[in-house]
């Protein structure tokens, strides 16, 4: 059985090998022990409740429980943009026009803007390849949101997740080549670890301040605007199926794009039920269900088989165990 964890200290070794397997361009998993170490911390503090709920980043681990496995990482980040500034860039559509000459032109332009203050984050969705099938990865998606659900005063109104660029085989980035390192002379992994482990001030002495025209980049970067990285579409149709959107945000490097839901809006938080835990040891549903504990100290999800009646849930012992939850307490459902 697959379950989702709260990642702790003990887990750098597996997430700084899952940082490795993420690639170029995955802000939020840098290949940085020191910073991977600070992040495990935080989140240990995030689930126990030991800091302001503003300042809380829940990171968890996609275990297999019969062999101890870590298979991947996601994170909900309560809010951003408040002590350190969240940048993209807008897409802005403008029109120009000579009546005398009987012209009009569309003129798309790219913007620096700061405008996701306060927002909830969902992010850092990740799996090593042999995992992204058979519905490992909804299950690791989707528990970001019974997360939220469970607790969702501890989360903003408004919930964001970006998504890769694009990247070409051989690690290069089509908009980070042709714009971004125009204005940051510096290499792209170094603009990635600055933009995860400093307060920003870099982006905004370097940042371009005016628009940039889209007609007047190269083609290969006009190509990539608002393009998901291949690695990023099943998380791109994930996300949709939730209720995500694109706000016509995107990433100042790599030029990937935001997507965002109201927090009640999002198709699992909005769905599940809070169910009271009976265990029976025969259960008759065919399909399994989305189940998590109802609090984030101690959060815990799995997909497993159960029968609902009314209020209650019935679930086997070693779904309960899984869970770490006895008949009586209360679970979240989603089928």
């Amino acid at each position: 059985m697959l379950v989702v964890r709260p990642a702790g200290p003990a887990d750098l070794d597996s997430l700084l090998e899952l940082a490795i397997l993420s690639g170029p361009g995955f802000t939020s998993l840098p290949e940085d022990p020191d910073v991977l170490s600070e992040r495990l911390d935080l989140s240990q503090a995030s689930f126990r409740g030991e800091i302001a709920p503003q300042e809380a980043w829940y990171t968890l681990m996609l275990e297999d429980a019969s062999t101890g496995d870590i298979d991947g990482v996601g994170s909900v980040k309560a809010t951003v943009g408040l002590k350190r500034p969240f940048f993209s860039f807008r897409v802005v559509n403008n029109t120009v026009q000579s009546p005398s000459l009987g012209v009009k032109l569309d003129h798309q332009t790219l913007v620096l803007v700061n405008e996701c203050t306060g927002w909830t984050e969902v992010g850092s969705l990740f799996l090593k390849a042999d995992r992204r099938k058979g519905g490992a990865g909804r299950l690791l998606s989707q528990s970001r949101y019974m997360l939220i659900g469970a607790q969702p005063d501890l989360f903003a109104d408004t919930v964001l997740a970006e998504l890769r660029g694009v990247f070409t085989p051989d690690g290069a980035c089509p908009f980070w080549d042709h714009v971004a390192h125009k204005f940051f002379p510096m290499e792209f992994d170094d603009a990635d670890r600055m933009t995860g482990s400093t307060d920003k001030q870099f982006i905004l002495d370097l940042a371009p301040r005016h628009p940039i025209y889209v007609e007047l980049l190269p083609e290969p970067a006009r190509a990539v605007i608002g393009k998901v990285h291949p690695q990023g579409v099943p998380a791109m149709a994930l996300l949709e199926s939730e209720g995500f959107r694109p706000n016509g945000l995107v990433d100042i490097f790599d030029a990937g794009p935001t997507v965002a839901c109201g927090r009640d809006n999002i198709r699992t938080v909005r769905d599940a039920r809070a169910l009271s835990v009976e265990i029976a040891t025969e259960i008759e549903a065919e399909l399994p269900a989305l189940i998590s504990t109802d609090s984030v100290a101690g959060f815990r999800a799995v997909r497993a088989r159960c029968d609902i009646e009314g209020d209650a849930v019935r679930l086997t012992a070693e779904t309960a165990a899984a869970l770490k939850v006895r008949a009586g307490q209360s679970v979240r459902v989603k089928s």
